[in-house]
C-alpha cells in the first residue's frame, strides 16, 4: 500500500467525489470509478433502502455501470472509496479487473464507527495471484471520518 506522501491531486480530486457521494447513502460510504480521468460509475451505500446486505458503495458503483456497459471496460480503471473497501467488494473488484484502489479510512479506522470484517483489502488481493492491484490508502481519511459524526 502505498503511504500517504505519495497522494496525489488527482486522487483527492476523486475522493471529494466519493465523499460527496457518501453523503447520500444509508452508511456514509461513496464510491467512484475512474479511467483516463473520466468518471465511469458513481455509487453509495443502499443497504436499507434496497434490503440488500450487498449494496455497498463499491458493488453500487460496479453494478450501476455494468446495467449500462460491458464489465471489461472496467479493467485497469481506479476506483475512489471513502472506506477500505469489504473482503466482499474487494474480491468484487479483483473479478472486475480494476488496476487501482484508493481508499480514504481503513478497515481497522472504520471499525470503532461501525462493525466490520476485520480482514484487510491486502489480505484479498494478496489472495488473487492472478491479476495485481495497486492500493493507496489514506486519502483525506479525516473527512471521511467525519461523516459519521454528521
Amino acid at each position: 500500500m502505498n503511504n500517504k506522501n505519495q497522494i496525489t491531486s488527482q486522487e483527492e480530486f476523486f475522493m471529494n467525489i466519493a465523499i460527496e457521494e457518501a453523503q447520500m447513502g444509508d452508511f456514509p460510504f461513496g464510491s467512484v470509478i475512474e479511467k483516463n480521468g473520466k468518471i465511469l460509475s458513481k455509487g453509495h451505500n443502499l443497504g436499507i433502502k434496497l434490503n440488500d446486505p450487498t449494496a455497498h458503495a463499491e458493488m453500487m458503483a460496479i453494478r450501476n455501470y455494468t446495467a449500462h456497459y460491458p464489465a471489461e471496460n472496467l479493467m485497469d480503471a481506479t476506483i475512489y472509496s471513502t472506506g477500505e473497501p469489504c473482503p466482499m467488494c474487494a474480491a468484487a473488484l479483483i473479478w472486475c479487473g480494476i488496476g487501482h484502489i484508493v481508499y480514504a479510512s481503513s478497515i481497522e479506522e472504520l471499525s470503532s464507527h461501525i462493525n466490520q470484517i476485520m480482514i484487510s483489502c491486502d489480505t484479498v488481493l494478496d489472495s488473487a495471484n492472478f491479476r495485481k492491484t495497486k492500493i493507496t490508502g489514506g486519502v483525506l481519511k479525516n473527512e471521511a471520518i467525519r461523516l459519521f459524526k454528521k
